[in-house]
């Protein structure tokens, strides 16, 4: 077949993503869709899959996408006539230990809120189900009925076939050699057998994704990773429709395949594929090819699946499997719009659970493609979540394999990676260890969490209950709400806009009202097409047609590219990151002004410097950028300061507030603090699943003016209509109930929604979590406060109350003081 010569969308690569996103394209959306394999369908990892499709994530849409995977191959075979292998098996998830089975019950809760059916079973209900198992050392298991297994290939080309049928044209024997490039955009899609003009391009060249975008100067961290499974013979007593297994703590799995058992595992060691060729690239004709057999590197794996299923001891071994999958640093797989090139978009880095994602991951990257923005909220999974960190090759490959590691451990709350760091410290990293920080990581970024008393060790010691540092955390936030402590929040990332269109430019982005006098502050949120929330930050007017913008650590190239993608060709403006320039030290407490005061000639008084301005102020012979803004709910400033000064501004404060009993505090502290206030968090309490009016942010919006932004004509879409969903918060006064979101919210003993964020309140001294409460017919003030709440916790119901206003000084008297 000759290729085109032009096409509206281009897919690039013929595994299960490509020929998912293909079908979608075609079918949702009557797009015009050329599909590139440059082997043949399925040929690269797709084929080799061990095909478990799991549907539980940590994260509501991103379990949507599974679930959505699930119902679609369940009729995938009505429609294109091709079967899938798709089994409705159930799967087990055993465990053996008591902070296992700890986890099982909160991830069972979860599966509640996100109206799944999970169950938690005795070791006699699972030898029942199983028969084959040993399960002498077992605590318990989970089971969610809905999950299955399937097969891989079949799947694919059922898609393929379905995408045909929609009007698809897919090419096989077609390599990508390169692209034509304007702009920033790519015009041409080059390949070996001629070239093919288009308007966007989806890159679903899983392990050659990262080579693929570098064509096009995109980065796309991902690693290849070799994986291993045997099939086995045929086993006297196993089921055909066995649930598939998943052993955790012995870091195995298995599925029911032809009478024998498919068995892998994820191994501590995990062994990285890299090449002889430039940068370690996967060659181009890896096409249907395996590793050779590893069974020194497999032992570890055997000898735990026979002592789980004692049979596998006498079974004979059909094949093994040995295979690249390819792996992300955070064990994230990658979708969305590339920030380097506005029309590449990406679907890649699976960690192995292509197949179970693969059918809903399709369905969003189609409609992502299409829309130019998600669909739903998908940050955990957006491309846009990486940074310049992420092109370091070496600190991909090693954060992926600990990442990789990790894929069957206990997922303890609070865990931190270990590996590549420290990476980026701010100058005050030796200063802080000094005063005994124990630091965590944010994009590459070492910040002090908390810090430990004389006679603590100062490291995080993981557990399920209360961790090490709860009451050192406890002693940080009194001495906030009490004294005045600073914080360094050098991480944050920054940018300034400039030219004669910036105030245009951020009117049209910003939510809420930025077209305030020189000096004053705004915070806002930047909507998308539908009204969500996709961004959460502080504008700071430092003249006419210049603009100070502060975000969140982990949103730096998110929000950066939102802002660059929104603004327009056509405006007069220059937007640059300055996050580097600036170091933050942030002080907060009722005894700030008395510090501040005394290392500034600047007046600071509440008349001369009020709550939402900035200014710029000397102190110790530099010019320091005075936020007053606030984040904790008390006096203070942020002061943005020249970063090779930030050390000499530090020693001044401390030295300065010795009197006042400062001290350094922590991000710990920190969170505790802004749940006491009431402050949302982006990404867990906002979304772009969620609008200000649901948030009860809409006094931060702009509608009674008369001025167009992005979003508005969603918001007045909605109207006076009735609330479907609305914020609220939550206290639990058992204080050894530990409060981490996703809890499911009862009113009146049926759920109504799950907490999006949860921790301690030490001034309250209660348990706090925040969720949306839902219901169809609208959620009312009535509603809200009529209801007798309940929180399940970990799969045991306990008494809340409902707060609509926040716990801790809920007027702002503190912080306008």
């Amino acid at each position: 077949m000759t290729l085109p010569a032009h096409a509206e969308i281009v897919v690039i690569g013929g595994g299960i993503i490509g020929c998912s996103t293909a079908y979608h394209l075609a079918r949702d959306h009557k797009a015009d869709v050329v599909l590139l394999e440059q082997g043949k369908l399925t040929s690269g990892s797709t084929w080799h899959a061990a095909g478990l499709v799991g549907q539980l994530r940590s994260s509501a849409s991103i379990t949507r996408v599974l679930k959505y995977s699930v119902d679609l191959y369940k009729g995938l075979e009505a429609e294109t006539g091709l079967a899938t292998g798709w089994k409705m098996t159930g799967c087990l998830r055993l465990a053996t230990n008591a902070d296992r089975w700890i986890e099982y019950k909160r991830l069972a809760t979860t599966a509640k809120s996100f109206g799944m059916d999970m169950q938690l079973l005795s070791p006699a209900e699972v030898k029942a189900m199983w028969p084959l198992l040993a399960t002498g050392d077992l605590v318990g298991a989970n089971w969610l009925p809905t999950d299955g297994q399937a097969n891989p290939s079949d799947i694919t080309q059922s898609l393929a076939k379905g995408a045909r049928m929609h009007g698809a044209r897919l090419f096989e024997d077609v390599r990508v050699t390169g692209f034509d490039m304007q702009e920033g955009r790519i015009t041409t899609v080059k390949t070996n057998r001629g070239d093919i003009a288009c308007d966007k391009v989806v890159n679903c060249a899983g392990q050659w994704a990262r080579q693929l975008g570098a064509l096009a100067g995109i980065n796309v961290p991902l690693q290849p990773v070799k994986h291993q499974y045997i099939v086995t013979e045929r086993i006297d007593g196993l089921a055909t429709d066995a649930p598939t297994i998943r052993d955790p703590d012995r870091r195995i799995y298995f599925k029911e395949e032809i009478g024998g058992l498919v068995m892998g595992g994820y191994e501590p060691n995990p062994q990285a594929w890299t090449t002889d060729l430039p940068g370690g690239d996967v060659p181009d004709d890896w096409q249907f090819r395996l590793f050779d057999d590893d069974y020194d590197h497999f032992e570890q794996h055997m000898n735990q699946a026979i002592t789980r299923v004692p049979a596998l001891e006498t079974v004979g071994v059909k094949q093994m499997i040995n295979g690249p999958e390819s792996f992300t640093p955070d064990g994230n797989f990658i979708l969305g719009v590339a920030p380097e090139c506005a029309n590449m978009f990406v679907g890649a880095g699976f960690n192995a659970f292509g197949i179970a994602a693969g059918g809903g991951a399709g369905w969003v990257l189609a409609q992502w493609v299409v829309d130019g923005e998600a669909p739903l909220d998908l940050w955990v999974v957006d491309i846009r979540r990486f940074s310049d960190l992420h092109r370091d090759r070496q600190w991909v490959r090693d954060r992926t394999l600990e990442a990789y590691g990790k894929h069957y451990t206990i997922g303890f709350p609070h865990e931190e990676y270990a590996t590549g760091r420290p990476r980026i410290v701010s100058p005050l990293y030796e200063r802080l260890q000094k005063h005994r920080a124990v630091f965590g990581s944010k994009l590459g970024w070492e910040r002090p969490n908390w810090f430990a008393p004389e006679g603590v060790e100062p490291k995080d010691i993981y557990s399920m209950g209360r961790q090490n540092w709860f009451a050192p955390v406890g002693d940080e936030h009194r001495h906030v709400r009490e004294h005045v402590g600073i914080f360094d929040q050098s991480s944050f990332a920054k940018y300034e806009m400039t030219g004669a269109d910036a105030l245009k430019a951020l009117d049209w982005i910003c939510a809420n009202d930025v077209a305030k006098p020189v000096g004053r502050l705004t915070y806002t949120q930047l909507l998308n097409t539908r009204s969500g929330i996709e961004a959460d930050l502080t504008v700071a007017r430092l003249g006419e047609d210049r603009f100070y913008v502060v975000t969140g650590t982990g949103f730096r190239t998110h929000d950066f590219s939102w802002i660059g993608d929104h603004v327009g060709n056509q405006l007069d403006v220059t937007l640059t990151d300055v996050t580097e320039d600036f170091g933050t030290l942030s002080l907060m407490g009722p005894r700030a002004r008395d510090v501040l005061a005394a290392v500034t000639d600047a007046d600071v008084s509440n008349t001369a410097f009020p709550f939402g301005h900035v200014r710029e102020i000397s102190i110790a012979g530099h010019t320091v950028r005075a936020l007053r803004v606030t984040y904790v709910g008390e006096l203070g400033w942020e002061l943005h300061v020249p970063i090779a000064a930030t050390g000499e501004i530090f020693d001044a404060l401390m030295a300065a507030g010795e009197e006042h009993s400062i001290r350094p505090v922590g991000y710990r502290a920190l969170e505790s603090l802004r749940l006491e206030n009431g402050y949302r968090a982006w990404g867990s309490d906002i979304t772009p699943n969620d609008t200000p009016q649901e948030a009860g942010l809409g006094w931060a919006v702009k509608l009674r003016k008369n001025t167009d932004f992005l979003g508005r004509r969603a918001l007045e879409d909605i109207g006076g209509a009735a609330l479907k969903k609305r914020f609220a918060g939550f206290t639990v006064d058992d204080c050894e109930i530990v409060l981490l979101g996703r809890e499911t919210i009862l009113r009146n003993s049926e759920p109504v929604g799950y907490l999006t964020s949860g921790g301690y309140g030490y001034t309250v001294g209660k348990n706090i979590g925040y969720g949306y409460v839902r219901n169809a017919d609208g959620v009312s003030d009535d509603f809200l406060t009529c209801g007798d709440y309940e929180l399940v916790v970990a799969m045991q119901r306990t008494p809340a109350k409902i707060h609509l206003e926040p716990l801790y000084d809920p007027a702002g008297e503190r912080t306008r003081a």
